[in-house]
C-alpha cells in the first residue's frame, strides 16, 4: 500500500466517527464513559450523603425512598437465584464430561474449600479471644430474641432433601435447590445422548437467565446508592459505635483473609501473582460488596475467574459450586466471632472443646448458607451445636447488614480464588491470560464461545 493511501483512509474512518456523533456535537466531542468501579464508589459516596441527611435532618420521604431502592435491587437479584441456582449446577456437573479426570477436579475443589474455610475460622477465633468482643458493650442478654427460623444439624441434614419439586423454589431453599440440580445433572450424565435436547435448553435457560441478571447488575450503583443509604439512615453510627469492637473484629478478620491469606496462597500453592488476582477479580469483589449476594454475583465471578486463565468448562462447575457452599466470610470467621461475642453477653465460658466444635461446624456445615444475604442459618446452627442461647442471635441483627459487605466480598473473592489454585496446581491455567487480566470493565458474557474439553494430566 503506498503512502498516499493512508490519508484517504484516514479520512474515511474520521467521517464516519463524525456519522456516529450526535447532532450538535462539535469536532473532538464525547462522552467519557464512566468505569463500572467508579460508578460503584460514587454510589457508595452519595448513599453515604444521602444516609447521613435522611437520619440526621429526619427526611421521612428520603428514607422510605432508600429503603424501597436498596430493596428493589436485591429483589430483582433474588428473583433470579432459585432458577439461576438449579440450571447453574445442573449445567456444571453435566460439564464435567468434558474435562479429563473431573473427579480429580471435583476432589480438589473442595478439599481446598475446606483448607481456606479451615483457616479463615482460626483467624476469627484467634481474633475474637484476643479482643474480646463481647465486653464493654453494655448489651445484656435481655436484649436479645430468638430468630423466626433457627438451624440445627438434624433440620440441615433432614432439610437437604425436599418433600416436593415446587416448595424449594417457592420459598427460595437454594440447599435443596442444589440436591435437585445436582441429582439431575448426574442423572443426565448417566442418560448419556437421551438427555442431549435436556442439557441443550438448560444451558440455553441458563444464558438468559446470566444475560437477564446482567442487566439486573448493571443497575448495581443505583442499588449502591439505596443499601448503603438505607443503613446509615436505619442504623446510623451511633449503633456502629455499639458494636464497635465486633464490627471491626469482623472486618479486620475478613481482611486478614482476604489480603493476607489469600495473596500468601496464590504465590506459594498456585505460585502467581496476587496483584494479577485482584486486578482480575475486583469487579466481582466489589459487587459482591455491595449486593450481598453470592449467587446474585456468580455470573459476574465465572466470568473473572475465566478472565483469570480458569478454563470455562472447570469453572463453570467450580464456581456455582463455590457460590453456594464456599463461605470463608459467612461461615467461617463471623459465626466464630459471633459465637465469642454472644457467649460473653451471656456470661457462658467457652473451653477448647466449643472452639474445636466451632471450627467443624464452619468447615462442615457451610453450605448452609447457601449464598443468601445474611448468615443467620449458619449462626443459630453454630450456636445450637454449641448449645448456647439462640436468643443472642437478636442481638446481631441490626448491625448484620453492615457486616455482610465485607463477608460477602471475602466469599467471593474465595470462590474466584480456589478454582485459581487448583487449575494452577493441575497445571491447566493459561497464564498468559492470567498475567493480562485488568480491572478493565466486563462485557456481558457471550453465549457462543463453546470450549474443547480441557487436558488434566493424569
Amino acid at each position: 500500500m503506498s503512502a498516499n493511501s493512508e490519508p484517504a483512509t484516514t479520512g474515511k474512518a474520521d467521517q464516519a466517527d463524525q456519522a456516529d456523533k450526535p447532532a450538535g456535537s462539535g469536532p473532538g466531542f464525547s462522552i467519557p464513559k464512566v468505569p463500572f468501579w467508579a460508578q460503584i464508589v460514587a454510589g457508595l459516596v452519595l448513599g453515604v450523603l444521602l444516609g447521613w441527611l435522611a437520619r440526621s435532618q429526619d427526611i421521612n420521604w428520603l428514607y422510605t425512598t432508600l429503603d424501597k431502592i436498596g430493596s428493589i435491587f436485591v429483589q430483582l437479584l433474588k428473583l433470579a437465584v432459585a432458577p439461576l441456582v438449579f440450571f447453574a449446577i445442573l449445567v456444571s456437573i453435566t460439564n464435567l464430561r468434558k474435562v479429563n479426570n473431573a473427579a480429580r477436579l471435583a476432589g480438589r475443589t473442595l478439599l481446598w474449600f475446606l483448607i481456606t474455610s479451615l483457616i479463615a475460622v482460626v483467624i476469627g477465633i484467634v481474633i475474637g479471644l484476643i479482643t474480646n468482643p463481647g465486653s464493654g458493650t453494655g448489651l445484656t442478654p435481655k436484649d436479645g430474641a430468638k430468630p423466626e427460623g433457627s438451624g440445627s444439624w438434624i433440620d440441615f441434614l433432614t432439610g437437604i432433601v425436599p418433600t416436593d419439586v415446587i416448595t424449594p423454589f417457592t420459598e427460595l431453599n437454594v440447599l435443596q435447590i442444589v440436591f435437585l440440580a445436582a441429582v439431575a445433572g448426574v442423572a443426565a450424565l448417566k442418560l448419556g445422548d437421551r438427555a442431549a435436547p435436556i442439557l441443550s435448553l438448560s444451558e440455553a435457560v441458563l444464558e438468559l437467565l446470566q444475560k437477564a441478571l446482567w442487566w439486573v447488575i448493571r443497575l448495581a450503583p443505583i442499588g449502591t446508592v439505596g443499601l448503603i443509604g438505607y443503613a446509615i439512615a436505619d442504623y446510623g453510627w451511633d449503633l456502629i459505635g455499639d458494636y464497635a469492637t465486633f464490627t471491626a473484629d469482623v472486618y479486620i478478620g475478613c481482611a486478614i483473609v482476604l489480603f493476607g491469606v489469600y495473596p500468601l496462597l496464590l504465590a506459594t500453592v498456585a505460585k502467581v501473582s496476587p496483584l494479577q488476582f485482584f486486578k482480575g477479580a475486583w469487579p466481582a469483589i466489589q459487587l459482591a460488596f455491595v449486593s450481598r449476594s453470592s449467587v446474585g454475583t456468580m455470573p459476574v465471578t465465572q466470568r473473572v475467574t475465566e478472565r483469570l486463565g480458569v478454563p470455562k468448562e472447570y469453572t463453570s462447575f467450580a464456581v456455582p459450586f463455590g457460590a453456594t457452599t464456599k463461605m470463608d466470610g459467612c461461615a467461617a470467621i463471623y459465626p466464630a466471632l459471633a459465637a465469642i461475642f454472644i457467649a460473653e453477653i451471656f456470661d457462658v465460658q467457652l473451653g477448647i472443646q466449643d472452639y474445636l466444635l466451632i471450627a467443624f461446624v464452619s468447615v462442615v456445615g457451610s453450605a448452609a448458607t447457601a449464598g443468601l444475604t445474611g448468615a443467620t442459618v449458619m449462626l443459630t446452627l453454630t450456636l445450637s451445636t454449641l448449645g448456647l442461647p439462640l436468643e443472642g442471635v437478636g442481638l446481631l441483627l441490626a448491625i448484620d447488614p453492615i457486616l455482610d459487605m465485607m463477608r460477602t466480598a471475602t466469599n467471593v473473592a474465595g470462590q474466584a480464588l480456589v478454582p485459581v489454585i487448583v487449575a494452577s496446581r493441575e497445571k491447566i491455567l493459561d497464564h498468559d491470560k492470567y498475567n493480562s487480566a485488568s480491572v478493565s470493565p466486563l462485557e456481558e458474557p457471550e453465549t457462543s464461545d463453546r470450549e474443547t474439553a480441557v487436558p488434566v494430566p493424569a
